[in-house]
């Protein structure tokens, strides 16, 4: 695919490479998480996926100085994590980045409900929403684990912290509906989190994703 092709097709269907990108992650970040440049490959990243998510934003109701005014402090923070090895800096970006996803989230779903048709970028849109409130309940476990240690347990090592590819595993699980798997909340405030996310995930997919089906079919 050609340079001209590929901004075609980043202007035709943004939520595309942002579902792209977000899925990447998934993969990306085990394999990097244990390694001497894992901190510093993980803060870049995210700044490519907070810049991602930006500029996805702009072509949403949502509005897109706010969410540059949160996404420039998490950005800063990650950076100084990154390079300077600050990890008590932490749960401020994730709580920065968790509010910044939610927000990028609600933009994501006016877009989607803005309209009576269902077209392939809203399609596309409806996979990267679900990405991002996982990746944004995942922020909010971190914030928790920091301020409440202990909240979550597995079946491996059970009173250590649970690492950023556990929580992520525990949000896709609780989003989806699937089963919690090893990793379990069992704090009270980890376990209202755990649940209010169920019911995002429940809500979400029974109020907008059987909508876009339903107009695609309706199209069709």
């Amino acid at each position: 695919m050609g340079p001209l092709r590929f901004l075609v097709l980043t202007r035709r269907h943004p939520s595309a490479i942002l579902l792209v990108v977000q899925l990447a992650g998934l993969v990306l970040y085990p394999l990097l998480e244990g390694t001497r440049a894992g901190p510093l490959a993980l803060g870049a990243f995210g700044i490519v996926v907070l810049t991602m998510t930006t500029r996805m934003v702009r072509s949403t109701p949502g509005l897109t100085w706010i969410s540059v005014c949160i996404a420039l402090p998490a950005i800063a923070l990650l950076v100084l994590q990154a390079v300077w090895d600050m990890r008590w800096l932490l749960p401020w970006s994730a709580a920065l980045e968790a509010l910044f996803y939610f927000y990028a989230v609600g933009s994501l779903i006016a877009y989607m409900l803005g309209d009576m048709r269902a077209t392939t970028d809203e399609l596309f849109a409806a996979g990267a929403t679900f990405t991002l409130l996982a990746w944004a309940f995942a922020h909010v476990f971190v914030v928790l684990q920091a301020l409440q240690p202990a909240s979550f347990l597995a079946a491996v090592d059970p009173q250590a912290p649970r690492s950023w590819t556990e929580l992520l595993f525990l949000s896709f699980a609780l989003l989806s509906s699937t089963g919690i798997g090893d990793v379990i909340p069992v704090r009270p405030l980890a376990r209202a989190m755990a649940s209010l996310e169920m019911f995002t995930g429940v809500i979400y997919l029974a109020a907008v994703v059987s909508r876009l089906i339903g107009l695609t079919l309706q199209r069709r």
